[in-house]
């Protein structure tokens, strides 16, 4: 990872709805959100949809057209759909990207769907890392007495409403407004971050996993500026 701009990076709240939870699902859906910056993006996957996650997300296929509850969606092939991803994230300056369990689940998928198109390289140019909510929703309400930390229970649970969870768009929307009420702190943050590579590197070995220090050091005092001019305010995008 090369070293952090002066200037403070950006957030980009992201989601993907797939076929399954299975290790060799497709993404379906790909949205991303900063600010008032958005990204929704559709895919016909190759492998079928499995019922469960068919009847959770509204995502069906007939004839090699997607459909929505049960209304077509315009789509994108797949590596039209990462190098669209790419460029959203250039246009934002190397942003830190956020979501909810993407540290076990989407960043993995997201790997692989680069690594296909040998797009990692050009991705990793336009990213400063990654932050996955839930567990620093834990550490930031350990003592809340919440039973349930999925995105769709803390949101009601914080802000009061309900949303439509599984559609990716709304997730990250919902997300983006849950990090701004949680208003994490640059320590807070820093202890959650990681890469793409830590990822491979963790499965291959978890005890070099904690090379990443420099990493979190390098970030940490980037957001330290970012509290010193913008005291009260919190990180995002």
């Amino acid at each position: 990872m090369d070293s952090f701009s002066p200037h403070p990076p950006s957030t980009v709240f992201f989601d993907l709805e797939t076929t399954g939870l299975d290790p060799s699902c497709d993404i379906v859906q790909l949205a991303a959100v900063s600010g008032g910056h958005t990204l929704n993006l559709f895919m016909v996957p190759r492998r079928p949809m499995q019922p469960g996650a068919s009847r959770i997300t509204g995502f069906s296929v007939r004839r090699q057209r997607l459909f929505l509850h049960h209304r077509p969606v315009l789509t994108s092939s797949l590596r039209e759909a990462l190098v669209s991803f790419i460029t959203f994230l250039r246009m934002l300056g190397r942003p830190v990207l956020a979501g909810h369990n993407i540290r076990r689940f989407d960043c993995r998928v997201l790997a692989r769907a680069l690594d296909e198109f040998s797009l990692r390289s050009d991705f990793q140019k336009e990213v400063s890392g990654f932050v996955d909510t839930l567990p620093l929703a834990r550490q930031l309400l350990g003592d809340s007495g919440l039973q349930s930390f999925k995105q769709e229970n803390l949101v009601k649970t914080l802000l009061g409403v309900s949303y439509a969870a599984h559609d990716a768009l709304e997730d990250v929307q919902a997300l983006q407004n849950l990090y701004w009420a949680l208003k994490p702190t640059a320590n807070q943050i820093r202890q959650h971050i990681f890469t793409l590579d830590s990822l491979a590197t963790a499965a291959v070995n978890p005890v070099k996993a904690s090379g990443q220090s420099g990493l979190c050091e390098r970030f940490s005092k980037t957001l330290d500026i970012v509290r010193e001019e913008r005291a009260g305010e919190r990180l995002d995008g």
